[in-house]
């Protein structure tokens, strides 16, 4: 795999990283995008940051893009219920909103993968696209999947893949515990933790299982005493915000001296919580880390200088880079040729060559695996300026994490 190594200007890598010659059929038109996510409730501080984290590079993309297009980022919190998801979903509509990106819970995920499909069916002329940039659960893409719908990130399967291909020659890893969110995402971590490792590393032993509400437990000691109890040695969580910075806290707290084996340990809260107790024993499978060079050095950088806070969403870089390549393409802003453009659409990305996949709307893009520990001479980058960071430990290309689908696509 090849990942850019250059500091160019982000607004060069925006047109760098995309094909060029494109003719500007709609140069200067807005293109508005709803952004429907939590700002409210113990998720608030993960939606404050990604919506940041959208509007930071709307603006650098607008600077520059195929289209010559300019985007504008509309927030709706929609208190990460589905109920609310469909009310944002038509508050958007009704200010003429075309696109929308939604990440935070799969619930909310399938329910507007099923509205804008019931939208677009009955109002033709006035589609949406749903570009989906955080709900990983692999339904989504395949009995689920939907001509309108687009996920940017790698989904539940396809982190596991990645994530158990480098666990298997770990060879401490004798016990684990799964703990995770009693939801799709979760319930799928687990499914995929165990059929994976039982291929993998048949002899490791799942010593025991947890699912619990999602955003709702405040306190995860007892869940640690359960898992110090069973003598696992390794822990693997899909979970996310509060219920992994919690999780984390507890595990600090009780003194369990377990590795994690995590999917978002870099999201808000959870790097304060583990600071020095949890180095070394702390890793995450992404499609980023703390310390890419190139492109990601170059938006993290800029967007701490601003917010003094991190960019993790990698996928809202995914998001703009592939609009702006797909509308340049379409010559058109219009949500019926933009999908089209979009099936099949290849580009350079912060982390590298990616693709959409035209069978299920499933990018498929490089993995890494990193481990939290000290900042040092070569990995720079304080994480909630703790002192402490994500190092890369492993890269995976696109075809080693790649998961088949399910998916008959229907297409319009």
């Amino acid at each position: 795999m090849t990942l850019a190594r250059t500091s160019l200007s982000l607004a060069a890598w925006a047109t760098l990283s995309l094909s060029s010659g494109l003719a500007f059929a709609q140069k200067g038109e807005t293109v508005k995008i709803a952004w429907i996510d939590p700002l409210t409730g113990l998720m608030a501080p993960v939606g404050q940051n990604q919506v940041k984290s959208f509007q930071f590079l709307a603006e650098q993309f607008s600077k520059s893009n195929p289209a010559g297009v300019k985007f504008e980022i509309i927030p709706i919190d929609n208190k990460l219920s589905p109920a609310e998801t469909l009310n944002a979903l038509k508050s958007a509509i009704d200010q003429g909103v075309r696109y929308v990106t939604q990440g935070n819970g799969s619930g909310a995920a399938a329910a507007l993968i099923d509205a804008v499909a019931k939208h677009n069916e009955r109002n033709p002329g006035k589609e949406v696209l749903y570009l989906n940039h955080s709900a990983v659960d692999p339904d989504l893409t395949n009995s689920k999947c939907n001509y309108w719908h687009f996920r940017l990130d790698a989904d539940t399967s396809m982190k596991m893949e990645a994530l158990t291909t480098f666990m298997k020659d770990q060879k401490d890893i004798q016990k684990v515990y799964l703990i995770n969110q009693n939801y799709a995402h979760g319930q799928q971590v687990a499914k995929y933790a165990k059929e994976n490792l039982g291929t993998k590393r048949p002899d490791v032993k799942i010593v025991s299982e947890d699912l619990h509400p999602l955003a709702q437990v405040r306190d995860f000691a007892p869940y640690v005493a359960k898992i110090k109890a069973s003598g696992a040695d390794t822990v693997i969580t899909g979970n996310w915000g509060s219920d992994l910075t919690l999780l984390i806290k507890a595990s600090n707290d009780a003194g369990l001296n377990v590795k994690f084996y995590t999917y978002y340990a870099g999201v808000s809260g959870t790097p304060t919580a583990m600071g020095a107790a949890a180095a070394g024993r702390v890793y995450q499978v992404a499609y980023n880390h703390s310390n890419m060079s190139g492109v990601a050095r170059k938006v993290a950088d800029d967007f701490k200088a601003k917010f003094n806070d991190d960019w993790y969403t990698g996928s809202s870089y995914h998001l703009f880079a592939l609009l702006g390549e797909a509308m340049g393409k379409a010559k058109s802003t219009d949500p019926v040729k933009v999908a089209v453009a979009l099936e099949g659409l290849r580009v350079k990305s912060f982390n590298g060559d990616v693709e959409m996949r035209k069978t299920d709307h499933q990018l498929q893009q490089p993995l890494f695996i990193s481990v939290w520990q000290k900042t040092d001479a070569k990995n720079k980058y304080s994480v909630e300026n703790s002192g402490y960071t994500f190092t890369e430990v492993k890269a995976y290309d696109s075809y080693v994490s790649s998961t088949p689908t399910s998916c008959q696509m229907k297409r319009p």
